[in-house]
């Protein structure tokens, strides 16, 4: 299938420790487990002593092989089946052909034992394992009406097939009772399983929808702004320029006044379009503090922020920033990295530094980012050092993982503002 590729793409984006992955790979290996699990109960039946002692050892032998080759074309099925009901598609008819004529071939051959070896009691049950593996697939492969529709008609064919065979009717209904408890139960476990498997995909396209459209409304915002900003004055340095320029063509000197004043409308846009930017782009602590907990309580990861050794409102706009900006990546980290349950900020202070720890019990490390400056653990060591500060990230004892930034509480001083600012023993002692 051409497309089998593009449909099961996505479960790699849950490979690790996440615990969408944990479910995905569990309800797979459940289906799985189904299936294979009747295919060894079914080369077991065939092993009992009935069949080893009547039946011949040709018979059994394919009997055997057909149960086999059953199981791995019924897995490729419902592996198709799985991915088609997770993406909304269709499964192709071809895809259920195999399957369908392998799981005829066994019916026949355990039939046709049940016709040389007295199998009471034994044939329904190797019936009804037989059908499991293609009907894991089934159940995905039809609408759940159709699947209701099938169960009794697979019932009266088999009941059919038994009485040909020349049985008695005790015979005839317990396979017919077998058939459809099999059916009903296969049904129900392998749809449900899936539909939980489903929800959890599209909660999953819910939160990327929900990310995507915070960047637009902030993208929003921003040409908002932007708009407000140079809409108005835009709209007088053309009438300014327009006036002085018929000014200009009249010979009149007051179009040098005129200009003039389109250079200082200018110069005002420039300043406040840099502080619209300024804006934009600092963080500010506490609202990245609520934000985070805000944020983390949503994804079900208890957070809790300790109550700041020092007021947040005191600290100069740069080590807000900086500290701000540790918080939302050590935020995001643990959204996209790990299997966290709790996390644990606290900011402390000391009359030298400011300290900033962000500890969880699940999260991996973030790898850094290539190209762009200021993302991942490096890019913060990067907005760190320009203000003298310092970032640690690591384990830390009973598997959590911590991150500590320090930032200098006053302004740095010259060699940290140029990135070449040091830290001593003893700061790092009192920060500590």
């Amino acid at each position: 299938m051409t497309d089998e590729k593009e449909r099961t793409t996505p479960v790699s984006r849950w490979k690790g420790r996440s615990r969408l992955g944990k479910v995905d790979l569990y309800t797979r290996g459940t289906v799985y487990s189904i299936q294979w699990g009747a295919v060894a109960v079914t080369v077991l039946l065939l092993l009992t002593r009935p069949v080893r002692h009547d039946a011949p050892l040709a018979l059994t032998a394919a009997a055997i092989l057909a149960a086999l080759v059953n199981g791995a074309l019924c897995h490729r099925f419902g592996r198709v089946a799985m991915a088609a009901y997770l993406t909304g598609d269709g499964v192709p008819l071809r895809a259920a052909a195999w399957p369908s004529a392998a799981t005829g071939v066994l019916t026949a051959s355990v039939l046709a034992l049940g016709t040389v070896a007295d199998l009471t009691g034994l044939q329904p049950m190797m019936l009804g394992s037989a059908l499991v593996p293609v009907l894991s697939g089934h159940s995905l492969a039809v609408r759940p009406r159709v699947n209701a529709l099938h169960q009794p008609a697979l019932a009266a064919v088999f009941a059919a097939a038994v009485a040909a065979t020349g049985q008695g009717g005790p015979a005839v209904l317990l396979t017919a009772l077998t058939v459809v408890f099999i059916t009903v139960w296969v049904a129900v476990s392998v749809r449900v399983s899936m539909w939980v498997l489903r929800v959890m995909w599209e909660l999953d396209d819910a939160r990327d929808v929900q990310a995507r459209l915070a960047v637009a409304e902030e993208r929003l915002r921003f040409g908002r702004d932007l708009h407000d900003v140079l809409g108005r004055n835009l709209a007088v340095i053309a009438l300014k320029a327009e006036l002085a320029a018929q000014l200009a063509g009249r010979g009149r000197p007051e179009a040098a006044d005129q200009m003039t004043e389109v250079q200082r409308i200018a110069q005002e846009s420039q300043r406040e379009v840099r502080e619209v930017v300024r804006g934009y782009r600092e963080a500010d602590l506490r609202a990245e503090l609520e934000g985070a907990r805000g944020v983390l309580a949503a994804a079900g990861i208890e957070c809790t922020v300790g109550r700041p050794t020092a007021d947040i409102a005191a600290l100069s706009p740069r080590v807000q920033s900086a500290l701000g900006w540790v918080v939302r990546e050590a935020t995001t980290n643990i959204l996209r990295h790990g299997d966290a349950r709790h996390c644990s900020i606290t900011v402390d202070a000391t009359a030298r530094w400011v300290r900033l720890t962000v500890e969880n019990d699940g999260a991996a490390p973030a790898r850094p980012h290539r190209g762009t400056p200021g993302s991942g653990l490096a890019g913060l060591r990067e907005r760190l050092l320009a203000v003298g500060g310092t970032l640690e990230a690591g384990p830390a004892p009973e598997d959590r993982f911590r991150v500590v930034a320090r930032v200098p509480a006053g302004e740095p001083g010259p060699l940290a503002a140029a990135g070449g600012g040091s830290t001593t023993d003893e700061d790092l002692k009192e920060s500590a």
